[in-house]
């Protein structure tokens, strides 16, 4: 109940505050390529359930059908605007509605797509049981996570049976472990990790 108090009060805050960046990033995106201004993707949340998590749209129209895996920050999909929307995290901004609506949480396991979510062992499924976030521990520890895929031969293959587990562990930690005091940790880790 606290941690939803938190959530609803700095989500709030932060959508307030950030009201005329979310705009003006909005109408970047709108402009800098053909497509609307957001992007919602449906991703799997606390019971399994799907909701739309929100993000700047940061990809070209109908990029979906070429793959779910961003490959290096170069990709070829990626729009001007997108590439540094993603490299200073601001494409997840949205996601503090998803938080707003109850949907998610400011820290909390990312939300995977059905098709991930379709492979987790009953053990993995446990990430499941709280409400997904928008930064955890694994996105600290998988912050340059495109690049790191952009290496392999088989990018699919090494995220699901590589990356994803790893990922899942530290899920896993987390939910073990947390609290209030945790959370405000990995909150401040991401912001300082964007800005190094």
């Amino acid at each position: 109940m606290l941690k939803r108090c938190v959530d609803l009060l700095f989500s709030a805050i932060g959508l307030i505050l950030l009201l005329p960046l979310l705009l003006i990033l909005a109408l970047w995106v709108r402009f800098d390529s053909p497509g609307p201004a957001f992007y919602g993707q449906i991703r799997v949340g606390q019971g399994g359930r799907d909701f739309r998590l929100w993000k700047f749209r940061s990809m070209r129209i109908g990029s979906d059908a070429k793959g779910l895996l961003t490959v290096g920050g170069r990709d070829p999909r990626i729009t001007r605007s997108g590439y540094y929307l993603r490299k200073y995290k601001l494409d997840e901004l949205p996601q503090l509605w998803n938080v707003f609506m109850g949907e998610m949480s400011l820290v909390g396991p990312r939300p995977e797509v059905r098709k991930y979510v379709e492979l987790y062992n009953a053990e993995q499924q446990s990430v499941l049981n709280v409400k997904p976030g928008i930064t955890d521990l694994a996105s600290l520890e998988y912050f340059e996570e495109s690049e790191l895929l952009a290496q392999s031969p088989n990018p699919e293959k090494t995220y699901v049976e590589e990356v994803m587990p790893a990922k899942l562990k530290l899920n896993q930690r987390y939910i073990e472990t947390q609290s209030l005091a945790t959370d405000f940790r990995i909150i401040f880790r991401t912001i300082k990790r964007i800005f190094e």
